[in-house]
């Protein structure tokens, strides 16, 4: 796996400066902009990939950026577009399919220590 690049802090990160970093099957991510309190993760799905499902101490708001994506949360699912956004709260398990290709927007609050 590639070594997330610095942005710690950084008052403007360039996406294209940033490496994609390969976490899963057709699942790759980017890091970008994060602080000790929040941090905003770019991820890329090929289509039928799969964000398995697990949960985190982290309060985390995802955008569809592109994409079809079904969206599970608490057990409940539902299809999501490039518009949409769901929301997971502290500890609850959710997972991604990606029906079609596309890219997610994750934000985080705090940071995922984890993913540095």
């Amino acid at each position: 796996m590639a070594q997330a690049a610095n942005t710690k802090g950084a008052p403007f990160v360039a996406s294209a400066d940033v490496p994609w970093q390969v976490v899963g099957d057709g699942v790759r991510r980017k890091i970008l902009s994060h602080a000790d309190g929040i941090m905003i993760v770019h991820v890329a799905f090929e289509a039928g990939a799969i964000g398995a499902e697990h949960n985190h101490p982290h309060l985390q708001c995802t955008l569809v950026e592109s994409g079809v994506f079904d969206v599970t949360i608490g057990g409940e699912t539902r299809r999501l577009v490039a518009g949409d956004t769901f929301f997971v709260p502290t500890m609850v398990l959710h997972g991604v399919v990606a029906v079609e290709a596309g890219r997610l927007v994750d934000s985080f609050t705090p940071m995922r220590e984890d993913f540095i």
